[in-house]
């Protein structure tokens, strides 16, 4: 094999997750951040969660976090519930408009290569991993931000300027 077919094979898996996102924004008018925190909501107890278990789950920063949060908010698809024993803390709750988009949206590519990953073996695995190594090692990104395929529009911009915050 080529080293090209390597490099062919990388633009296509890039390429896949770049046409996912524009689809998934175009058809549903949410990012795949966004989708993802509603599918956590909905896979919680009482369909909720703190801003820092959200935070933590898609492993972003707390800020672009919030503007994700806010973005849902704003289209009726998550809710800020008072939390009752410490009222300077909110709940993130799914609304049934977030639920409804749930429904009807598609499995994303990362949900089938989960599952396509949990039935191989452990050596398998390790193998994929090894390669993926090598490969994040050659292109030297070791310190890069492993985000869930993250979209600019997810990205708040700097806070002296927070009304450019897009949508």
């Amino acid at each position: 094999m080529e080293y090209t077919e390597i490099l062919i094979n990388i633009r296509k898996i890039v390429r896949s997750v770049n046409l996912e996102s524009k689809k998934i924004q175009k058809e549903y008018g949410v990012s795949i951040p966004q989708l993802l925190t509603l599918g956590y909501l909905a896979s919680r107890d009482n369909y909720r969660a703190t801003h820092a278990e959200i935070t933590k789950y898609l492993h972003l920063n707390s800020s672009t976090v919030t503007g994700i949060i806010n973005r849902l908010e704003n289209k009726g698809y998550i809710a800020r519930l008072p939390r009752p024993e410490d009222r300077r803390s909110v709940f993130i709750a799914l609304t049934s408009g977030g639920a409804q988009l749930l429904e009807k949206s598609p499995r994303l590519l990362h949900e089938k290569l989960s599952e396509k990953l949990q039935s191989l073996s452990v050596e398998k695995l390790d193998e994929i991993n090894r390669t993926l190594q090598t490969l994040i090692e050659s292109l030297g990104i070791e310190k890069i931000s492993a985000s869930p395929m993250v979209t600019i529009e997810d990205y708040i911009h700097p806070p002296d300027n927070p009304d450019l915050a897009s949508s």
